[in-house]
């Protein structure tokens, strides 16, 4: 099937030729084209440009036509760090910090991730994909077309291996990307409260083998911060995970500084996410590295605290990425539109930056750089049309507004 857009007011983040990731005073560049049409055939984008160059179609069998009717078309959102697969929300536990609770607080009483872990324990396999797919679907809608799942609510062989079979059904059921990464190092577990050294031992020599045999994870990841895992731990259960062919991502520097960031730079890791407490050290670290920044506006919103100093890391020359940290403790939305718009507003970031952060490095971020986060030919067909809008900064300004009229997910409507 071939699919022509017509009429489109502006094409956003077209390239001539694909780029792994943009950095620095580069994220301020944002490639467009007005009055634009542009083309698909069998999932991919095969051609774009002006109107005033459209012949036209030779043979019309087998085409649709459609009227993006002075909308703009951007590429899908690329969400590159999220925990969409809960068993269930979390609500309470943000009414507590309403009324005094500090995350801490809620998570020494047992609250937190283990209390996901056990309500998760609880689920079933088919319960846990089904409420996921309804998250996934809504987040498509709203312009998602490629997204990384973690695991990290099971904390037990069972457990883990239970949220990553769930991932795996939504890669073969849904047509966006998804990437699974495997985070059994998020939390300490109740069992091993003063046993750190055997729940290490446990994914070592337990998990990573039955997740290798199944083929259920593409990253490994841990939660490196004070409390919960250290430098050395991550280096540790990185190198366990690279043995079995993992790729490293990892949180660092959510709520301390704790060396985490240069040692994730010299193992090889894709990208540091969260970053709301950087030093120079970090950011020096970070430099002429093949690992990017990923920063998660939403949880900073929603946990009230410190944003990610965006504006230095590219003023410094970085490469930044945005992303949802979709999770039912911090962060109960997957709303990139959101997250585009905090960027904005919270991190002074302009909207062409935000764009870029929100495509082409999210892209980067999940290793799919060649074939997503993009207008270019060769690349998927994942976009989405907006309503009749006045520029693209539009879609950040106008924060809490639904601007999509549709989406496209390998050249053909998602409904």
């Amino acid at each position: 099937m071939k699919v022509v857009i017509k009429n489109i007011a502006e094409l956003v983040q077209v390239e001539d030729h694909i780029q792994e990731k943009v950095s620095g005073s580069s994220m301020k560049k944002l490639c467009t084209l007005k009055d634009a049409f542009l083309c698909m055939e069998e999932g991919i984008i095969t051609d774009f440009g002006p109107m005033e160059n459209w012949q036209g179609i030779d043979n019309w069998n087998n085409t649709e036509v459609i009227d993006a009717d002075g909308g703009m078309v951007f590429p899908s959102w690329v969400d590159s760090h999220s925990h969409l697969v809960f068993a269930e929300t979390r609500e309470g536990e943000f009414v507590d910090r309403i009324n005094g609770m500090s995350y801490k607080e809620i998570a020494n009483r047992g609250g937190g991730i283990l209390n996901s872990a056990k309500k998760l324990s609880q689920t079933n396999e088919d319960e846990l994909y089904e409420q996921a797919a309804i998250r996934l679907r809504e987040l498509i809608k709203m312009g998602t077309g490629a997204i990384e799942i973690k695991s990290g609510y099971g904390l037990s062989t069972e457990s883990e291996l239970k949220m990553l079979r769930v991932i795996k059904r939504l890669k073969n059921t849904f047509p966006i990307t998804i990437k699974s990464t495997f985070l059994g190092a998020h939390a300490l577990p109740i069992q091993f409260k003063n046993n750190k050294k055997d729940y290490l031992k446990l994914i070592e020599e337990e998990m990573l083998p039955k997740i290798a045999i199944e083929g259920l994870a593409d990253f490994i990841d841990i939660f490196c911060e004070k409390g919960y895992f250290s430098v050395e731990d991550m280096e540790r259960i990185v190198n366990a995970g690279k043995h079995y062919g993992l790729i490293p991502k990892v949180h660092v520097n959510q709520f301390n500084i704790i060396g985490g960031v240069p040692s994730a730079v010299k193992l090889g890791a894709l990208s540091v996410d969260h970053l709301e407490v950087v030093n120079q050290k970090d950011i020096d670290a970070l430099k002429n590295s093949t690992t990017i920044p990923t920063l998660l506006p939403s949880c900073s919103f929603f946990l009230n605290i410190p944003y990610a100093p965006a504006r230095k890391m590219i003023n410094e020359g970085l490469p930044v990425c945005l992303a949802s940290d979709y999770n039912p403790g911090s962060t109960p939305s997957g709303n990139m539109n959101f997250v585009i718009s905090l960027a904005c507003i919270q991190m002074k970031m302009n909207p062409e930056e935000a764009i870029n952060a929100a495509t082409i490095n999210g892209a980067y971020a999940m290793g799919i750089s060649k074939s997503e986060g993009s207008i270019a030919k060769g690349k998927k067909g994942n976009i989405f049309i907006t309503k009749q809008i006045p520029s693209y900064a539009f879609l950040p300004y106008n924060f809490g507004h639904n601007t999509i009229k549709k989406v496209f997910i390998n050249g053909c409507e998602f409904k």
